[in-house]
């Protein structure tokens, strides 16, 4: 237990390679789970937790560590099932996603392993769509289950998906190209998100939810006859999807001579001035943080406005 521990924030140098190292852990059961190691700040067991008034009952409580106040909030209520017990004997996963930290409680941590994306595949189509899944994987045969914690936090603290009407009025223009967004993303709720960010500005999306999907989408329209930067305005990307990651996704466009000038943001909820300089070495044109709906519509309105103003 004491190496999971001390490693966790010493093994992220893999993203760009398309792999990564996910964290095993339990919530009481056979079933195990797993969570980018990226993501991961700190492993602890679970410290004395203080309630709070009118709290979600996801929120076991919060913490004070390393002079911080953390929610804490119980992976397996959150995703259906009765809450933790005895969670003095639990452990904590300390998070950092979409710019706010939070613990997630969990039965025991197991071990960290090296994964390939390619072997990290979408939830099998029988598992509906309450699921809580955004991807799985086999690890010495045993099935591991990704969780979509961006799921638990938008139901357990729902960020806005308006748009300001000052923003959404930039983006009014007479502009003839064709206002069209290609968004990518392993996560139904961000999916939901960006695109209703994006149609609320009048552009029309077509959402994937990996990166080998949008390759095979661009592929098409080239066998189609048609010019992907003629007909996509923008690419809106994930970094974290099965199959093929964003940093992947980037590099293999830019390396595509008939692709090479699609405008790409890598939209994520991986931060990090690490996250930004792969953004920089894959070719992606600009990195925006995860989620915040008007300075998504104003990288868009740039995008408008630069595709608006005359050449030469």
């Amino acid at each position: 237990m004491a190496s999971v521990l001390d490693s966790v924030n010493q093994r992220t140098q893999l993203v760009g390679q398309n792999r990564l190292e996910l964290l095993l852990f339990s919530l009481g059961g056979p079933q195990l789970y797993g969570i980018n190691v990226f993501k991961v700040k700190e492993v602890l067991q679970c410290p004395p937790l203080n309630k709070i008034p009118k709290r979600h009952p996801v929120v076991r409580g919060v913490a004070h560590i390393r002079g911080g106040t953390i929610p804490i909030m119980d992976m397996r209520q959150a995703t259906g099932s009765y809450p933790q017990e005895d969670i003095a004997n639990c452990f904590v996963i300390i998070t950092e996603y979409n710019r706010s930290t939070q613990g997630f409680l969990v039965r025991s941590v197991e071990r960290i392993v090296n994964m390939n994306w390619g072997s990290i595949h979408p939830p099998p189509k029988g598992a509906g769509k309450d699921n809580y899944l955004t991807a799985v994987t086999e690890v010495d045969g045993r099935l591991v289950e990704i969780i979509d914690v961006e799921k638990i936090l938008a139901e357990v603290s729902p960020l806005t998906e308006i748009v300001s009407a000052h923003v959404i009025e930039d983006s009014h223009t007479d502009a003839t190209f064709n206002k069209h967004i290609l968004i990518v993303d392993d996560s139904t709720i961000a999916r939901k998100q960006i695109q209703k960010v994006v149609e609320s500005l009048g552009i029309t999306a077509t959402v994937l939810k990996d990166g080998q999907e949008a390759i095979n989408y661009l592929e098409n329209l080239l066998a189609e006859g048609k010019n992907p930067y003629h007909e996509l305005m923008m690419v809106i990307s994930d970094i974290e999807m099965p199959e093929m990651d964003g940093y992947t996704f980037t590099a293999e466009v830019r390396a595509n001579p008939r692709l090479a000038n699609l405008h790409i943001i890598l939209h994520t909820s991986l931060s990090g001035v690490f996250n930004e300089a792969m953004v920089r070495k894959v070719g992606a044109n600009d990195f925006l943080a995860k989620f915040h709906p008007d300075e998504l519509a104003k990288r868009v309105n740039a995008r408008i406005k630069e595709l608006s103003e005359p050449k030469g």
